[in-house]
């Protein structure tokens, strides 16, 4: 196992980055997996009641992607925790593997295990022992990674008949965060999407639980003959208590989270990939204690900038 050296990131207003320690590979069985589960954990040097976020990886990524994110997540007061999926080019899983069809649901299991685990997370890393909060989850994800976690906070992936799968929400995750998160199947997917992609037909309606979507209104798939405003169902249909931050001229990658210098992003802005570390821990802070004013702080001085790079819509 190798432990990171110390790192900080740039600070939240007021509130100064702290110190971060990151261990990688953490390995958690996983029983009927093929494969053992590999997770980075990354969280501050100090600090006691830690909430905890476990972050899903876009397809072929891994637990060393979206540094940008995890970096200053953990360096403004959370553990993050990204477990390398069975679809990461890491693995280099062949495409007649049985375990591709299901990887879909693997996905899901990896982020509940990562839950069921969390004793093991904390041993992994020196002087984590005893400091992670259980009541403050979070899940979030990228892309894929955004369809996974949304599982978690109540959608389902509809059956071939059109009823509703599945109930794989987790009661633990009490707030969650959507980035680039795939919208509605049917008639809005590709041919080859609808062939070939079957767990791409979500239903939002039981997606309950507290979440912010992340949305580039520049964002086009192959995957759907929709424009950028697939991205935005996940808000639109699910119940409230949601929240919808639209970037402005954002792509797939979002001004580049997925990475520092990476070369599939398209859109490349400092700028963006700052709003969205600012706002995303403002969100969380306040998910987490209602008390807490970072949220509405973060939204009113985005309302009130000269020259905004985005939007937030709320209900």
């Amino acid at each position: 196992m190798s432990h990171s050296a110390l790192m900080t990131t740039d600070p939240v207003p007021g509130v100064p980055p702290t110190p971060v320690v990151s261990a990688k590979p953490v390995a958690l069985p996983a029983p009927g997996r093929g494969t053992e589960l590999r997770v980075r954990v990354s969280a501050p040097a100090e600090g006691r009641d830690l909430p905890v976020v476990v972050f899903s990886h876009g397809f072929g990524e891994s637990m060393d992607g979206y540094a940008p994110l995890a970096d200053h997540w953990a360096a403004h007061g959370f553990a993050v925790v990204q477990p390398t999926h069975l679809d990461s080019r890491t693995l280099n899983l062949p495409a007649d593997d049985p375990r591709t069809p299901s990887i879909w649901r693997i996905r899901v299991d990896d982020l509940t295990r990562v839950l069921d685990r969390l004793d093991l997370v904390e041993a992994a890393v020196p002087g984590l022992g005893g400091r992670l909060d259980r009541g403050r989850i979070a899940v979030a994800g990228h892309s894929w990674g955004a369809q996974t976690a949304s599982v978690l906070l109540g959608a389902r992936v509809l059956d071939p008949g059109g009823g509703p799968g599945e109930d794989l929400s987790d009661p633990r995750v009490t707030a969650g965060i959507l980035f680039a998160a795939p919208g509605e199947g049917g008639a809005g997917l590709t041919p080859f999407a609808a062939e070939h992609l079957p767990f791409m037909h979500p239903d939002f309606t039981g997606m309950t639980t507290p979440a912010l979507v992340v949305a580039g209104d520049a964002d086009r798939s192959h995957l759907t003959v929709r424009g950028p405003d697939w991205f935005t169902d996940p808000y639109r249909l699910s119940p409230g208590d949601k929240s919808l931050l639209t970037l402005f001229g954002g792509e797939h990658s979002l001004g580049g989270i997925s990475g520092y210098a990476v070369t599939e992003t398209t859109d490349e802005s400092p700028e963006r990939v700052a709003l969205i570390q600012r706002l995303t821990v403002a969100y969380l802070r306040s998910a987490f204690d209602p008390e807490d004013p970072s949220w509405p702080a973060a939204c009113a001085a985005l309302r009130e900038s000269a020259d905004p790079l985005g939007r937030i819509d709320s209900k």
